[in-house]
């Protein structure tokens, strides 16, 4: 990774699996016409695992996903993921399988992530899904941007940090 910036980074997005050594496209779901505009990824467990920095879920969100459906996720990644805005929610193997053939069936189906039910909605299909409180609270709050909220708070920052003799 050799970038200063995010920008552009959607499109090196589970790179060495969709490409060849060339660059070319290979047999990949994410380079199959019919999903083309998903905004939900659905995978399986601890996904996320290796991608400790911000650069993963990055080239997701500038891929156009705005969720994540999984059995579970790397806690790093994770937590990278609420930062951006991107709900990662858990739900049973088997649950992600029924979806995900519903959507074999019907690329362009409707899916709901609704957060605040704590649910997936699909047709007329619905399941559980499974939220750390933290990032449910960020998250149906909007507060999950940690750079915002300081700058929302910068005068209490401030004083807090003039109260710390860190500056005067």
């Amino acid at each position: 990774m050799k970038c200063v910036t995010f920008d552009g980074l959607g499109e090196f997005a589970f790179y060495d699996v969709r490409k060849d050594a060339e660059g070319n496209d290979k047999a990949h779901p994410l380079n199959d016409e019919r999903f083309k505009g998903a905004s939900i990824l659905l995978s399986g467990a601890n996904f996320g695992c290796g991608s400790s920095r911000e650069h993963a879920p990055q080239a997701l969100y500038r891929f156009g996903f705005r969720a994540v459906i999984a059995e579970s996720f790397a806690e790093i990644f994770f937590g990278n993921c609420t930062t951006l805005g991107i709900p990662c929610v858990c739900a049973t193997a088997e649950d992600i399988a029924v979806l995900a053939a519903a959507v074999e069936a019907n690329p362009k189906l409707d899916i709901k992530v609704d957060l605040e039910a704590q649910r997936v909605f699909f047709g007329d299909q619905n399941f559980t899904i499974v939220i750390p409180d933290t990032a449910f609270e960020a998250l149906t709050s909007g507060k999950w941007d940690p750079i915002a909220e300081l700058l929302e708070h910068k005068d209490a920052v401030h004083e807090r940090m003039v109260a710390q003799g860190w500056v005067k």
